[in-house]
């Protein structure tokens, strides 16, 4: 009597970030589906921080589960104080943003969320902190010109030219770009999840 190999299940990345992407493949994984999650993003009134970003990924997660398959979703948050930095919408946004970052430390925050193929549910939350000097009007010029505040929470990059501008951080650096690999890989390991 032969025995059949066991069939691996499938990871679904809930995600449409390239950065999530990259940072996968950094870490020698590559998903084998993506799904752009349809939720709305928006925090509730006087949400915290952290517990927006644990909500949001989980309702990613959530809405991409499928029987049988590892489904993977991350939210990230930027924040200073209780204030939560979404994505600026235009030039004067993101340079309201950099003016706010400007010599101040703020708060990174990534939930990452899976949804196992027996549908349990699981979390880990990333937190750091950053810090940026104090910058001049011109290096604020040069930051929204150079337009990598599109589409990303806080209106900053870390990996791109506004990494220039960081003098502390205590954390995570993947998590600040969009997926804590550690605590990533770690979620996944522990719900049965193994590379092919």
């Amino acid at each position: 009597m032969s025995i059949e190999p066991a069939v691996r299940a499938p990871l679904v990345l809930a995600s449409a970030s390239p950065r999530r992407r990259q940072l996968l493949a950094q870490a020698g994984v590559a998903p084998d589906e993506i799904v752009v999650p349809a939720i709305d993003e928006s925090p509730l009134p006087a949400e915290p921080p952290r517990q927006a970003a644990v909500r949001l990924a989980l309702a990613k997660a959530q809405a991409c589960a499928r029987p049988g398959a590892y489904v993977l979703a991350a939210d990230t948050i930027v924040a200073v104080g209780r204030r939560i930095l979404g994505q600026p919408d235009d030039e004067a946004a993101a340079r309201a943003m950099f003016e706010l970052l400007s010599g101040r430390g703020h708060r990174v925050f990534t939930a990452v969320a899976v949804a196992a193929p027996d549908g349990r549910l699981a979390t880990r939350l990333s937190e750091t902190r950053v810090k940026m000097k104090r910058l001049a009007a011109r290096e604020i010029d040069a930051l929204v010109a150079c337009g990598q505040w599109r589409g990303v929470a806080g209106g900053y990059q870390i990996q791109g030219l506004a990494g220039a501008h960081v003098v502390a951080l205590v954390g995570s650096y993947t998590g600040v770009v969009g997926l804590p690999l550690h605590e990533t890989l770690g979620l996944l390991s522990g719900h049965g999840w193994r590379r092919p």
